[in-house]
């Protein structure tokens, strides 16, 4: 399979591998921004919570092999789905985005990388007891309140000067007029969760309705 040496192309066989999930404005976005922290030197592992199946998991493999990053990837997932949702969710249901351990490794070893550490459980669960002691980056694709209000909980303090995290599906409209708006409860948690947590936020943009933020722990 093709990967990252000399060009990032592979990201166009990656979106076409996950059409549903994922597509060339997440995947150049998460390139760019894992990159960015890996150059810069910023200490820690690689997490992300939601990986559902684990195919855009495999970018940030292909990210830290081909950076010679000599850091591990965590996944975690309930793989039993989405939890219940919350009066601030909507769109998704309970039990929804289900995926097995068993889906993750078969897409690593269809794409001849590493074998990730897989996380399996609730994050309420799994978060306070199996992060990293540091993280340099992380992708948060939670989908529900809940769900990113606990990761952002216990990712946070863990995140390295520097660090950064991803949050999928966060709409800010006034600021990226396009972006899907379907998840609405991950916009409420992490406004919710910075407000009093000082952060560098930046709206990610894409060709079509992507709806990313990044926040960066300023130190």
């Amino acid at each position: 399979m093709a990967r990252l040496t000399g060009s990032n192309s592979v990201i166009f066989d990656l979106a076409a591998d996950n059409p549903n999930m994922t597509d060339l404005d997440r995947l150049t976005n998460l390139y760019w921004a894992l990159c960015s922290v890996l150059r810069s030197g910023i200490p820690g592992d690689v997490v992300e919570l939601g990986c559902n199946a684990g195919r855009t998991s495999v970018l940030l493999e292909m990210v830290l092999e081909a950076e010679d990053a000599g850091r591990d990837l965590h996944l975690y997932d309930s793989f039993d789905g989405l939890p219940a949702p919350s009066d601030a969710d909507r769109y998704l249901k309970q039990g929804d985005c289900k995926a097995t351990v068993s889906d993750v490794l078969a897409v690593f070893e269809r794409w001849n990388l590493r074998l990730p550490q897989v996380h399996t459980g609730w994050f309420e669960a799994t978060l306070p007891r199996q992060l990293p002691d540091r993280v340099a980056f992380a992708y948060l694709d939670g989908d529900f309140y809940e769900s990113i209000h606990t990761s952002l909980t216990h990712v946070w303090p863990r995140l390295s000067a520097g660090g950064s995290v991803i949050v999928d599906d966060y709409c800010d409209r006034e600021l990226s007029p396009r972006a899907w708006d379907g998840l609405p409860g991950v916009k409420k948690a992490c406004d919710e969760f910075f407000a009093d947590v000082p952060a560098s936020r930046r709206i990610l943009v894409g060709a079509g309705d992507l709806a990313f933020a990044e926040f960066r722990k300023t130190g």
